[in-house]
């Protein structure tokens, strides 16, 4: 599983090295896309082989359904280790996340998130001060 906090810098051809114990996991390729609250998620080609299913069979007839499927698959680059552990991330993702050369890999248990290293502070400053209402409203979710 992928959990923790890593600091990591892109380089100016948008390489950016990822966690040894998380190359592992990702041996059989990998796959980044956009993230929600301008992050890009990485995730293992397997994982995303399901997600990837799911979003193609959301109903065509429904707006917010294409634009979702549209959003996380026309965003998607699979990519791949160089020999010294770096991906390259292409430059439409790098623009989408805002990211410059310092970065956050973030993992959430199945898959990573890449965030600009400012972005993440002040996403990370907001939800911890907010921790207690969020966990209260996540109540019924029996956590």
């Amino acid at each position: 599983m992928f959990i923790g906090e890593y600091k990591h810098s892109l380089d100016e051809k948008g390489r950016m090295a990822i966690p040894a114990k998380f190359r592992v996991l990702l041996k059989e390729g990998a796959v980044a896309t956009k993230g929600l609250d301008n992050c890009l998620i990485v995730y293992p080609k397997k994982q995303w082989a399901a997600l990837a299913e799911k979003l193609s069979n959301l109903p065509i007839g429904q707006s917010k359904s294409r634009a979702f499927a549209r959003f996380m698959l026309s965003g998607a680059a699979e990519v791949d280790f160089d020999s010294q552990g770096r991906i390259n991330l292409p430059e439409y993702l790098r623009h989408f996340a805002g990211l410059k050369k310092k970065v956050i890999v973030a993992g959430l248990y199945n898959r990573l998130e890449i965030w600009d290293e400012d972005n993440w502070g002040k996403y990370k400053t907001g939800t911890e001060k907010n921790s207690a209402e969020i966990a209260e409203n996540l109540g019924n979710l029996d956590i």
